[in-house]
């Protein structure tokens, strides 16, 4: 049916990946273009003011185990950050997963990009049965107890921060699309802005002065401008710029 009907409007009936079972039947798939530059922008400017780089690790689309009694249950964030522990696994090796009873320091901040498929699940509004592992939305608040979870819809452009207080997450009350988080210096917000190419809103990191942490290619091309730009005055005023090089 599909390869008959494909031909007359290709675009109407080829399903999209959310539509199709995966290899694995607890996986609705893999990552989409938007789930792949959301989280790299993410990661490119989450440097948290009290943390050095090498205590900082950040990681997109991997297992995160959580229950040592329970040793192959795991959650898959989108995107998460944890603070005060090693970059590399034991300062030797990068890491293939995240193990939070080998670990000992649980994430700080958890990000979710809701997708059809997940969206009930991300916005804890799914029961499960006694058997069965629990939730996103148990693991973040009841046992990880992450201090912030972080949910956008790019569809709406709808922004949601939950904030651990006391045993249980509460919304906050956003001004201005912002969020900032004193224990690491740092603020989260929506960027009206082109990145890899594409405008749109972007979830992005902000510093003290509510300036939008930059990205290497962006700190490249701010060097470019500035020299750049001496050369023109040592021009301007009759010097050779590649003189000055030699």
């Amino acid at each position: 049916m599909y390869q008959t009907d494909a031909l007359n409007d290709p675009k109407k009936v080829l399903p999209t990946m959310y539509d199709l079972p995966s290899e694995d039947p607890e996986e609705p798939g893999v990552p989409d273009q938007y789930h792949i530059l959301q989280p790299r922008l993410l990661e490119y400017t989450f440097h948290p003011a009290n943390y050095p780089p090498d205590e900082v690790f950040i990681a997109t689309d991997m297992n995160l185990y959580y229950d040592v009694r329970h040793t192959v249950w795991y959650k898959r964030p989108d995107w998460f950050a944890v603070v005060g522990v090693d970059r590399l696994y034991e300062q030797q090796d990068m890491r293939l997963s995240y193990v939070v009873w080998q670990e000992g320091i649980n994430p700080f901040v958890v990000v979710e990009l809701l997708s059809p498929g997940t969206e009930k699940e991300d916005l804890g509004q799914t029961l499960r049965k006694a058997e069965n592992p629990p939730t996103k939305w148990e693991v973040y608040e009841r046992i990880l107890r992450v201090p912030y979870y972080i949910v956008f819809d790019r569809y709406s452009d709808q922004l949601k921060v939950f904030q651990l207080t006391g045993s249980h997450y509460r919304e906050l009350e956003l001004i201005e699309s912002r969020i900032w988080m004193e224990d690491i210096g740092l603020g989260l917000g929506l960027w009206q802005g082109s990145y890899e190419g594409i405008e749109r809103l972007w979830l992005r990191w902000y510093d003290r002065n509510r300036n939008w942490i930059s990205t290497p290619e962006e700190i490249a091309e701010q060097e470019k401008q500035r020299a750049d730009k001496l050369a023109q005055k040592l021009i301007d005023i009759g010097i050779d710029p590649e003189s000055i090089y030699k």
